[in-house]
């Protein structure tokens, strides 16, 4: 039986929810947190630099990733230089390309050789892994983050474990950067990332909201989901003459 007591992978919280992500901050499972302008967005977040202290005052310390929003690459390295300002506990989010798919390589070297940890994000192929591990390999003694979508490869009918397992072994030269297994989409996905040694992996407060489904005993889980059928069908009110 599946048990939280044998993980090993370090579980971060994804979201722009500041009351959220107060209250996961004391989560004793939750061991640092991402977000993105998305999800910033989506939250109605309007100050950027605000958001982001608050977020910092909030998560006492806790590694956070803020990401850069910019397209050209060297508006993102001052965006990145600036955040990184913000606090020990911070990564810099760097998307793997723009939006011209011009690869984001030499601005992650640039960084990473001043020290300014990044989080390589957007990640959906190995060949994107390949050219992160190489550009990252030029300052192996700056901590990194390589974030492989594998929530939206499972999107397109792939099996992401394969994928997430070759990344390990593509970042083996680059002892200080870690695989983070992104979009996560289910409680099933931290097993598989946990198994095959992923480092991180990041949820969302619905997923978290699952932990206590774990190792549930199947047969009395069938009998609860009959239950909440047959209380939403009188609680409706729905009836068939018979």
């Amino acid at each position: 039986m599946k048990s939280l007591d044998t993980l090993t992978i370090k579980i971060f919280a994804d979201g722009a929810d500041l009351d959220v992500i107060r209250t996961l901050a004391g989560h004793p499972l939750v061991k640092g947190f991402t977000t993105n302008p998305t999800v910033m967005r989506k939250a109605d977040v309007d100050d950027y630099e605000a958001f982001a202290k608050a977020v910092l005052a909030a998560v006492d310390g806790q590694p956070v990733s803020f990401e850069v929003f910019a397209d050209d690459f060297d508006t993102m390295e001052r965006q990145a230089r600036k955040i990184a300002t913000w606090g020990d506990n911070v990564t810099v989010k760097i998307p793997v390309t723009n939006t011209k798919r011009e690869f984001s390589g030499p601005l992650i070297t640039r960084l990473t050789e001043a020290g300014v940890q990044v989080n390589v994000t957007a990640i959906l192929t190995l060949d994107q892994v390949r050219k992160v591990a190489a550009a990252l390999a030029l300052a192996p003694e700056t901590p990194a983050v390589v974030s492989v979508f594998a929530g939206r490869i499972a999107d397109t009918g792939r099996d992401p474990v394969p994928v997430m397992r070759e990344a390990l072994s593509l970042l083996e030269s680059k002892p200080k950067a870690e695989l983070l297994w992104a979009s996560s989409r289910e409680i099933l996905n931290v097993f598989q990332a946990d198994a095959i040694g992923c480092h991180i992996i990041t949820v969302t407060r619905d997923v978290l909201g699952k932990l206590s489904l774990i190792g549930k005993d199947l047969a009395e889980y069938s009998l609860e989901t009959v239950k909440m059928f047959h209380d939403d069908a009188a609680g409706a009110g729905y009836a068939i003459k018979t």
